[in-house]
């Protein structure tokens, strides 16, 4: 294979990079990877960093990257039990990579022998030292959690695991003559109802390429958004003008499987794929800002707050667990912000 790898920190989170000219086949060969993923801004591909694709391209292996034999016991279990739970995949190889970086690093301890301290230790001796994000950090904490949990002999205190300071971060918001601009960009048809849908549903991209036609319920108005994240089903409205929209898609397109289909009928259309169709329209417009396709989800649920729409239903829209979740729309709303009058104007 003419590509090259290395070891790397992306989004300081231990990934493997992986460098190749564009090529149709080795591109097809690197998405056979659990979790490949494509990084617009360093051009290449990554992967996650773990003994198994470092062995595959030939990067040794650290001495820190491999548990001991009871460790490696231990993450049969553990991924069993998540398989078992019904996590998603996605969770599963979350929490068992994280887990195997805490167990790796106490590689000459027994599982038994670990103790609350030796969590504080991880923390300052890896993840601060490395300066790995606290979301990681959080990862690594659930994944301890649960672990510990289901162990039968532990020297552990699960309650006493505290986590990292939560980042009071704000959403990032458009407003709407931005979204305006950035939806009707597209000359394909196809791509401007599906940056359209986004918006108008407040759906994740995921949600949104899971559709099927069946899933749109024009005679009551609403769309049924089936085993989305944390595996629930949610009903959101459907816009008149979206419908109109969807008869139009559907008339040109018959999409036989998912509503949204890529090259190849029954298949459904790729998040990358979706992701390009966003930075192509942006390119279009005179917006600078970093926009992704969660900005629109965001938008949606701002725009909902500003024009008098109830936080109660807006959780419920948006497919959240907790109201406190909701509730960070309330900083960036800018309704009852602009009509605070500055002092400056008196003087």
């Amino acid at each position: 294979m003419n590509w090259k790898a290395k070891a790397i920190l992306h989004k300081n989170t231990p990934r493997i990079a992986v460098y190749f000219e564009k090529n149709d086949r080795l591109i097809a060969r690197i998405r056979t990877f659990h979790d490949a993923r494509w990084s617009n801004s360093h051009k290449y591909w990554h992967l996650p960093d773990n003994d198994e694709n470092r062995l595959h391209f030939k990067i040794p292996l650290a001495h820190t990257l491999v548990p001991n034999e009871e460790g490696i016991k231990s993450l049969v279990v553990f991924k069993n039990y998540l398989l078992s739970k019904r996590y998603s995949q996605n969770t599963v190889a979350t929490y068992c990579e994280a887990l195997k970086s805490f167990l790796t690093f106490f590689n000459s301890k027994s599982v038994k022998e670990i103790t609350n301290d030796d969590v504080i230790l991880y923390n300052t001796d890896y993840i601060l030292k490395n300066k790995l994000s606290s979301s990681y950090q959080n990862q690594i904490v659930n994944a301890i959690k649960l672990f510990f949990k289901i162990v039968k002999e532990s020297s552990i205190d699960i309650e006493k695991i505290h986590r990292p300071k939560r980042e009071k971060k704000l959403p990032n918001v458009l407003s709407k003559e931005e979204v305006k601009q950035i939806i009707s960009s597209p000359i394909n048809f196809k791509h401007r109802v599906m940056l359209s849908l986004i918006y108008s549903c407040g759906l994740r991209c995921g949600e949104l390429l899971t559709l099927q036609p069946q899933h749109i319920d024009s005679k009551r108005n609403i769309i049924l958004i089936k085993q989305a994240k944390g595996k629930k089903d949610r009903i959101v409205p459907l816009s008149p003008k979206i419908l109109e929209l969807l008869r139009e898609y559907y008339k040109l397109y018959k999409p036989k499987v998912y509503l949204f289909e890529g090259q190849q009928p029954g298949n459904r259309y790729e998040a990358r794929s979706l992701q390009q169709v966003l930075k192509n329209a942006l390119q279009k417009t005179e917006i600078t800002k970093p926009v992704t396709l969660h900005w629109l989800r965001h938008s949606y649920a701002t725009h909902l707050l500003e024009s008098g729409t109830d936080l109660r239903y807006i959780q419920e829209l948006l497919g959240h667990n907790s109201s406190k979740t909701t509730e960070i729309y309330t900083h960036v709303s800018t309704k009852s912000i602009q009509q605070i009058k500055s002092p400056f104007d008196d003087l």
